[in-house]
């Protein structure tokens, strides 16, 4: 079962949230194939393996136990007093409304430049707590500050962008916002689960490694230059410090705005860790390119053994390379 199957898991468990939210059945976030997902195109895995799928079903509360009734009380004759009218407290429920609303779980979206999303997240109750962001079949997963707080930029992957955040507990938030700018931008996600050693490269126009033009996670662009045209960048998500973690990166190329033709090699590349090494690693590719929508590819990927641990293995054809046209 390839890595596609895990993420529609999690695709399955959000929308499970987004129904006891109310948010509806609008979502964007599904890495389905393109009969589940209007938009999207799976091409063929490069390889097909086994692997233990892993649940994500958000917990479900349980009821509270049903209050046993009063019995009755023995008719024993009693002395009768005066009448005096004395108050009654009403009994409050185990969970009032104002403290359900203290922790209430709000996210925001806004559009910034290079066609990215600004999400602000306020969880009061969920501090330092794991968080699984989706967006249009991109998942990753962050921590809550302390104080129940989040705040990171995102790359968008559709005009209409729509992200929820859930927690394990069940609760969550949905956020939209326009980016009316993405249609000039080509984009490349490579995403995975765990310590995989993976990494996304792109060399503009003939660049060198390691030279100017090399984007990667050590060199990330300048997005004053991809303003201008120039060269794009990259941009990494989700935090490896929790089990079963979900990481991504991006790399974005102004193609609408572009100021030289040419190619751009992008590679995937994974580093042989003790972590990683004589295992099976499982990624998949989210392209965005022009109006041809977003085409999802599954790579599968048989590590050597342990005693190549701290070389490189350079997947070229795992993307396409990016061509740029004058404009």
């Amino acid at each position: 079962m390839a890595l596609l199957q895990n993420l529609k898991t999690y695709a399955l468990a959000a929308g499970t949230l987004a129904v006891a939210l109310g948010l509806g059945a609008y979502m964007q976030f599904s890495a389905a194939k393109p009969s589940d997902s209007a938009g999207q195109t799976n091409t063929p895995p490069l390889a097909v393996t086994s692997v233990t799928p892993t649940s994500t079903a958000l917990a479900v509360p349980e009821m509270p136990a049903e209050q046993p009734a009063l019995t009755d009380l023995p008719e024993t004759p009693v002395a009768t007093a005066a009448s005096v009218d004395v108050p009654i407290e009403p009994s409050l429920p185990a969970q009032t409304q104002p403290q359900a609303l203290a922790c209430a779980v709000e996210m925001t979206a806004q559009a910034t430049a290079g066609a990215q999303v600004d999400l602000s997240i306020t969880a009061p109750c969920h501090g330092s707590e794991r968080v699984t962001l989706h967006h249009n079949g991109m998942m990753v997963t962050d921590t809550m500050q302390p104080d129940g707080t989040l705040s990171l930029r995102i790359p968008a992957l559709a005009e209409q962008a729509v992200f929820i955040a859930a927690f394990n507990d069940g609760e969550g938030a949905m956020a939209t916002a326009e980016v009316s700018s993405l249609p000039f931008y080509d984009r490349v996600v490579l995403q995975w689960k765990g310590e995989a050693g993976l990494q996304l490269h792109a060399r503009e126009f003939g660049a060198d490694y390691f030279g100017e033009g090399h984007v990667w996670a050590a060199s990330t662009g300048d997005l004053a230059a991809t303003a201008r045209g120039e060269s794009g960048f990259l941009t990494r998500l989700g935090t490896s410090n929790a089990p079963e973690a979900l990481l991504a990166e991006i790399y974005s190329f102004p193609a609408g705005t572009a100021q030289r033709v040419g190619e751009i090699a992008v590679s995937v590349e994974a580093e042989i860790t003790a972590a990683n090494c004589d295992t099976t690693v499982e990624a998949q590719t989210l392209e965005l390119r022009g109006e041809n929508g977003l085409r999802v590819h599954d790579l599968t990927l048989e590590m050597p053994g342990c005693d190549g641990v701290g070389d490189f293995l350079v997947l070229k054809n795992v993307v396409e390379d990016l061509k740029i046209a004058s404009n």
